[in-house]
């Protein structure tokens, strides 16, 4: 037991070792600052990661699934060792199962970290094209026909709505803003809504005789509008 006991840390961290066993590297780990060490060191690796930043953290369904594979290793992967030792398999498919988790973990956070990353550049980029379009002197300024706030055109068309107290869309709405030319509306996207001032950046350009409108629609945005909207420009 003592020559293979050391190498079950890895199985006991995961909680793949059967009763026997669990309870033999129980007894040895009471004395053994070794083996303390090493346990430590795969929980703090563990933890880690089902808690780094706002990675998600593997499923338990998918630990479960884990473990059996590694319990269901065929007998001819286990090397044989004489009577009264225990065997070595066992805790180096623990080990596997280890990196397993920890190689889906990380690539799942690493994923989820890059969109989180390329969604805030996007979102700032808007901002500052729509702050800019504002800010710009050569800008044409659009009184709302319906509405509180303004519509701000640039001299190349790009367009932002600037809506003060607005308020966030209804649960499970979302404001969605279109650009319409007669009776054809162009979605210009969809928006949550903020507490305060909320400068929209509109997709697509705006042209002369255009009109601006905003309604709410069900999350995800409509393909027609829904009417009356709550925000309408007057031609532009």
């Amino acid at each position: 037991m003592e020559a293979g006991i050391h190498e079950l840390t890895a199985g006991y961290a995961l909680d793949a070792l059967d009763h026997d066993e669990r309870s033999a590297y129980e007894a040895h780990l009471a004395g053994c600052e070794q083996c303390r060490q090493e346990l430590a060191s795969f929980w703090e690796t563990t933890e880690a990661l089902a808690v780094a930043a706002s990675g998600p953290a593997p499923s338990p369904a998918l630990r479960d699934r884990i473990l059996a594979d590694v319990r269901a290793e065929p007998p001819q992967n286990v090397v044989p060792f004489e009577a009264r030792r225990r065997r070595i398999a066992p805790a180096l498919g623990a080990v596997a199962a280890v990196a397993a988790v920890a190689a889906l973990a990380l690539g799942l956070w690493g994923a989820s970290l890059s969109s989180d990353l390329d969604e805030t550049r996007s979102a700032l980029a808007r901002e500052r094209e729509a702050a800019a379009i504002v800010a710009d002197p050569g800008s044409r300024t659009v009184d709302l026909a319906s509405g509180t706030g303004r519509l701000v055109v640039g001299q190349d068309g790009r367009a932002a709505l600037v809506l003060p107290d607005l308020g966030q869309a209804p649960a499970g709405k979302t404001y969605q803003a279109w650009i319409i030319e007669g009776d054809n509306p162009i979605s210009a996207g969809i928006f949550p809504g903020e507490d305060g001032l909320d400068v929209v950046l509109l997709d697509g350009d705006v042209a002369d005789g255009e009109v601006v409108a905003v309604t709410v629609e069900q999350a995800g945005g409509a393909e027609t509008p829904s009417l009356p909207p709550i925000v309408a420009s007057d031609p532009v």
